[in-house]
């Protein structure tokens, strides 16, 4: 994603979601309707960084990870 390739990024995240924890309880968690979730992480899909940070600390929840993240200058 951060590389730029935010439509390859966001289908992986839909099979992340699929693999994990299924989108129908990805959109109780989130409080949004499934159909908006797959909507938003279709290729052209635009999730807002609201929604992103709902699905990852969804998914951290669900599979009991931490993420760091570290920024290197180049």
């Amino acid at each position: 994603m951060l590389d730029g390739d935010s439509a390859t990024a966001k289908l992986i995240l839909r099979d992340l979601i699929n693999a994990t924890v299924g989108f129908e309880r990805m959109a109780e968690e989130v409080h949004k309707p499934s159909k908006s979730l797959h909507r938003m992480l279709s290729a052209s899909g635009n999730p807002t960084m609201e929604n992103l940070a709902a699905i990852f600390a969804t998914i951290k929840k669900a599979m009991h990870v931490r993420i760091d993240t570290t920024v290197t200058a180049v």
